[in-house]
C-alpha cells in the first residue's frame, strides 16, 4: 500500500484525477437517496468537496482549468438546448415572464445589498457567494469567482463558502413555495387571461362554401388570404377522389381541405374559405380508401442542412406534401422560405412509394444521427471565450466588467443553435449528448469549488453559518414571493406558468422536477425555457457587478 500513501501526497495529475473522480462519484452516490422524493442530487457533489477538500488539496492551477472548463462545457450545452426556442419564447406572454425575471434579479440583488447595508461588519464579498446560493445559480458563482481572480490576482475559494451555506435552503425554499402555489392555484384549469403560444399549430377540415373560390388556384388562394398554411389533402367533390394538391390544383366549391396552419392564422383561413367540418384522419383514410398515408421522416443527410423548400422542390419532384416541421419538440408550419437542419423531423403526406422516395432523399436514418457534430461545439467555445474576455465600462463600475467564461460560451450557443444553419453549421446533437454535456460540467464545476472552498470551510461556518443561512433564506424567498405576487393577480398567470417560471428564474432543475409532477399540461416546461437564457445571462452579470462594487 506504500504506493497509494505515495500517491496521496504527490500532489500529481493522477492524484488530482485521484480526489476529482471520487468526490464526484461519492456526491452522486449521495445522491441518489431520497427524502421522499426529495433530492439535492448532483449538488451533493459541492458538500462532498468540501469534506474532502479540507483534509486534501490539488494543485490550485488544475483546480482552476477543471473549475472554468467544467462551467464552460454547462452553460454551453445548456445554450444549446434552449437556443432555438429563444427568440420565439419573447412573444406573447414571454414578455411578461421575461419581466418578471428581470424584476425578480433586481430584487435578489437589492435583498443582498440591504443586508450588507443594514448588519454591521457584513462584507459584500461574502454577500455575493451567499446571493447565488440562495438563487441556485452555479454559473454567477463561477462568474463572480473569475472577476474577482481577474481584478486582485488572489484566490476566489472564499466565495464558495456562501454560496455552500445557502444553497440547501436556495433549492428546498423555491419548492416550498410551489407547493404552496400549486396547493392554492394549482386545480384551476385556466385563468381569463392566461396566455397561449400563438405558434402552436392547428391542423382542421374546412369546406369551401365561399363561392368566389370556384375555380381558384390553391397558390392564388394563398396569395389572397396572405397567410402560411398547407393543405396536405383535398377531396374532390364532383368526382368524390381525393388527392395531395399543390399550388396550380384548381378547387371547386364544396371542396373539402385538409389545413395545417398557425393557431393565429386559422380563424382568417376559415372566414375565406367558409366551414369547418368535425372530420378526424379515420374519416380522410376511409375517403381515400386508405391510398395516402403520413409518416415521420428524419432530416439526417448533412447535404440538407440549410436548404430552404423553395430550393428542394419537394412537392414537384415527389408529389408529396409536408405538414409539419418538427424541430426541438416546437412543430413549424412548412412555408418557401423555412430552412431545414438535420435532426428535423418532416410529416410527409402523399402515396407510400413517393413518401419512401423522400425518406431516402433527407436520409431517414437515425444511425447518421448517432455521429457527433464537435466541430460547432469547439467552434462555439473558441468564439464564447474570446466574447467573455473583452473587457467593457460601466459608468459606477471600478473594474472593467465581462462577460466571463459563463456569459461568453452562453450567448454564442444561443446564437449559433439558432442561427448556425445560416452559415452551414450542423448544429444538430441529441438530447442524450447535450445532457452528458452538461453534467459531466457540472459535475467537474461543483467538484472543484468544493475541493477549492474545503479547506478552512469549518472554521467560516462555525463563525457565521446561521446568519450566513438566514441571510440566504431572505433572499431567496421575499423576492420570490412579492414576484409570484406579481405574476399571478398582475398578469393573470396560472400555477403552472408561475411554476415553471420560479423554476427557471432560479435556474434550478429541482424545482422544475416537482413542477412537472403537478402540471400535466406542459406550460411549466415552457415558463422554465422561457426565462432561463435571459436569467442565466443577468445572474451572471450581476454577481460581477457585486464582487466588482466591493471591490471597488
Amino acid at each position: 500500500m506504500e504506493w497509494f500513501f505515495k500517491l496521496l501526497s504527490s500532489g500529481s495529475v493522477a492524484y488530482s484525477l485521484l480526489l476529482l473522480s471520487f468526490t464526484i462519484v461519492a456526491g452522486l452516490a449521495i445522491g441518489n437517496f431520497k427524502v421522499k422524493g426529495f433530492t439535492l442530487g448532483v449538488t451533493w457533489i459541492l458538500f462532498v468537496g468540501i469534506l474532502v477538500g479540507n483534509f486534501y488539496q490539488i494543485d490550485s492551477h488544475i483546480l482552476h482549468f477543471v473549475k472554468e472548463f467544467g462551467l464552460i462545457l454547462f452553460v454551453y450545452s445548456i445554450g444549446m438546448q434552449v437556443g432555438p426556442s429563444f427568440f420565439s419564447s419573447f412573444r406573447s406572454g414571454g414578455i411578461h415572464l421575461n419581466l418578471m425575471a428581470v424584476g425578480l434579479v433586481c430584487l435578489n440583488v437589492l435583498a443582498a445589498y440591504l443586508i450588507y447595508c443594514v448588519v454591521p461588519g457584513t462584507d459584500l464579498k461574502d454577500m455575493v457567494g451567499i446571493l447565488s446560493g440562495a438563487v441556485t445559480n452555479t454559473p454567477g458563482l463561477g462568474a463572480a469567482q473569475q472577476a474577482y481572480s481577474d481584478a486582485t490576482g488572489n484566490a476566489s475559494n472564499f466565495l464558495a463558502a456562501g454560496y455552500a451555506i445557502a444553497y440547501p435552503m436556495g433549492v428546498v425554499g423555491i419548492i416550498i413555495i410551489l407547493a404552496v402555489v400549486n396547493f392554492l392555484w394549482g386545480k384551476e384549469t385556466s385563468t381569463q387571461s392566461e396566455t397561449q403560444d400563438k405558434s402552436t399549430v392547428e391542423i382542421y377540415t374546412v369546406q369551401i362554401t365561399n363561392a368566389a373560390l370556384d375555380g381558384m388556384t390553391l397558390g392564388k388562394l394563398k396569395q389572397t388570404i396572405g397567410k402560411n398554411f398547407v393543405v396536405t389533402r383535398l377531396h374532390k367533390a364532383a368526382v368524390d377522389v381525393v388527392k395531395v394538391p399543390n399550388d396550380d390544383t384548381v378547387l371547386s366549391f364544396n371542396d373539402k381541405m385538409y389545413v395545417i396552419s398557425n393557431q393565429n392564422d386559422s380563424e382568417a383561413i376559415k372566414l375565406c374559405v367558409g366551414t369547418r367540418l368535425e372530420m378526424d384522419m379515420a374519416l380522410w383514410d376511409k375517403l381515400d380508401g386508405g391510398q395516402l398515408v403520413s409518416k415521420r421522416l428524419v432530416v439526417t443527410k448533412s447535404e440538407m442542412n440549410g436548404k430552404t423548400f423553395a430550393q428542394l422542390k419537394i412537392q414537384e419532384i415527389f408529389g408529396v406534401n409536408i405538414s409539419r416541421v418538427i424541430r426541438t419538440g416546437i412543430d413549424l408550419v412548412p412555408s418557401p422560405s423555412l430552412q431545414l437542419q438535420v435532426g428535423d423531423s418532416i410529416v410527409a403526406v402523399g402515396d407510400e412509394t413517393s413518401v419512401n422516395k423522400l425518406g431516402l432523399f433527407v436520409g431517414n436514418s437515425n444511425t447518421q444521427l448517432d455521429h457527433p457534430h464537435l466541430i460547432q461545439v469547439f467552434l462555439g467555445i473558441t468564439l464564447g471565450v474570446l466574447l467573455g474576455s473583452i473587457p467593457f465600462d460601466i459608468p459606477g463600475i471600478p473594474q472593467p466588467v465581462k462577460l466571463g467564461l459563463a456569459g461568453g460560451p452562453l450567448i454564442v450557443s444561443i446564437l449559433i443553435a439558432k442561427f448556425g444553419i445560416k452559415f452551414n453549421l450542423v448544429t444538430y446533437t441529441r438530447f442524450s449528448a447535450k445532457k452528458m454535456l452538461q453534467e459531466i460540467g457540472i459535475m467537474l464545476f461543483l467538484a472543484a469549488v468544493g475541493l477549492g472552498a474545503g479547506e478552512g470551510f469549518v472554521s467560516t461556518f462555525q463563525e457565521v453559518g446561521l446568519s450566513w443561512f438566514l441571510y440566504g433564506t431572505i433572499i431567496t424567498m421575499v423576492p420570490m414571493i412579492i414576484i409570484l405576487l406579481i405574476g399571478r393577480f398582475g398578469f393573470k398567470m396560472s400555477a403552472a406558468q408561475l411554476m415553471g417560471f420560479a423554476s427557471g428564474s432560479t435556474t434550478n432543475p429541482p424545482a422544475l422536477a416537482f413542477s412537472n409532477s403537478a402540471d400535466t399540461t406542459g406550460k411549466a416546461s415552457l415558463s422554465y425555457a422561457t426565462v432561463y437564457p435571459l436569467t442565466m445571462f443577468l445572474r451572471v452579470m450581476s454577481a460581477q457587478f457585486l464582487v466588482l462594487m466591493a471591490i471597488g
